[in-house]
């Protein structure tokens, strides 16, 4: 095993228990991370999809009044 100077200058052992205990804090922290992204990303999607359908209804609707034929009734 290692040893590990601590905070007042004393030496102590580093055991498997100690670096065990490390890793499940820090994959803790990172499991509730990713779930925070992961809640961000969805509703980025379905704003994003949001987008898309409202660009392209009024893009439709453009391009609909620009190819439009007009009409002209005349009475004689």
């Amino acid at each position: 095993m290692s040893t590990a100077v601590g905070a007042h200058g004393a030496q102590k052992q580093v055991t498997r228990a100690d670096i065990e205990a490390k890793l499940a804090e820090i994959r803790g922290v990172t499991d509730e991370t990713a779930e925070v992204a992961e809640g961000a990303a969805k509703t980025g999607l379905v704003v994003a999809g949001i987008a898309v359908v409202v660009v392209a209804f009024l893009l439709g609707r453009r391009r609909g009044h620009k190819k439009s034929t007009i009409v002209e009734i005349r009475r004689v």
